[in-house]
């Protein structure tokens, strides 16, 4: 029989509970322990290099806390801007003031038009223009303009559409784009009657064409047939001429227009002031004091 070898191995490098952790040796940065514990001592403790598994932790939990932090403010802007301060609300709420005046007047202009009532609402055709442009800027009472005539396009027809453009959209387009720069009444009222007064010629050219009549020929045609009478009862033998009578015809369309204008700016005046919208107006000093 061979006999059994016994070789005796030293025992593994243990630290009891009882052993203080000041009688280590500060030189010895990495010690290695046996994996296995030894089944006669008690509530062995084994160390294992935990300051890396603790330093890869606390870089985890900061770079998450870093990513929470960049989320947060993400958060936060998107919160900002859905805030009745920020940009998002008030451009989406110029949008549905524009689309809400542009259903509005659409849909006001085909039934006054319908119901041949029109020259009662005719005043105030431009008054929701000039309110958008006021509030929000050109470009807002520019995109209720076009909204207009693209409703009435599809509900009455192109005529009506072109007519509510020359008429009262470019109008109204004028005036709140001169009182959003802070133009006097001077310089509106005359260049809106300019605009009123191209829109009123436009405006007869269309129906004679869609009548195949041409609508300013008869007009000058009745005004110098009118004046020549009123010169003959007068005692005065003379003919005018037609370049005459043509430039009566834009006189007296210059001044139709002008006048009206002016109302439209003191109607206007009046009703954005009830609205409280007199600080953004520029009105006279007349008018000032009056309202």
């Amino acid at each position: 029989m061979i006999p059994l070898q016994v070789h005796h191995l030293p025992p593994p490098f243990l630290i009891s509970q009882t052993t203080p952790l000041h009688s280590l040796s500060p030189t010895s940065q990495t010690v290695k322990f046996s994996p296995k514990p030894n089944p006669f001592s008690s509530s062995p403790i084994l160390l294992s290099n935990p300051p890396c598994k603790f330093l890869r932790a606390a870089g985890i939990q900061t770079s998450s806390l870093c990513r929470n932090e960049e989320e947060g403010t993400e958060i936060s802007t998107e919160l900002e801007d859905l805030s009745p301060d920020g940009v998002v609300y008030k451009k989406t709420l110029a949008l549905v003031e524009c689309s809400m005046f542009a259903a509005l007047t659409g849909l006001v202009y085909f039934l006054s038009n319908s119901l041949a009532i029109e020259d009662y609402f005719g005043c105030f055709f431009s008054l929701p223009i000039v309110i958008t442009s006021m509030r929000w800027g050109i470009a807002t009472g520019r995109k209720t303009m076009v909204a207009t005539t693209m409703l009435l396009l599809v509900l009455s027809g192109p005529v009506k559409a072109l007519t509510y453009l020359l008429k009262h959209g470019l109008v109204g387009f004028t005036m709140g784009s001169l009182w959003r720069l802070g133009a006097n009444w001077s310089l509106s009222i005359f260049l809106c009657t300019i605009v009123r007064s191209l829109g009123a010629v436009g405006y007869v050219l269309i129906l004679s064409f869609l009548i195949s009549e041409n609508i300013l020929a008869l007009i000058t045609i009745n005004i110098h047939a009118s004046l020549t009478f009123i010169f003959t009862a007068s005692g005065i033998y003379s003919v005018p001429s037609m370049e005459a009578i043509y430039a009566l015809f834009g006189t007296l369309v210059f001044i139709n227009s002008g006048s009206f204008m002016f109302l439209l700016h003191l109607l206007y005046s009046v009703f954005l002031t009830r609205l409280g919208m007199k600080a953004s107006l520029r009105l006279p000093r007349w008018l000032e004091k009056a309202i």
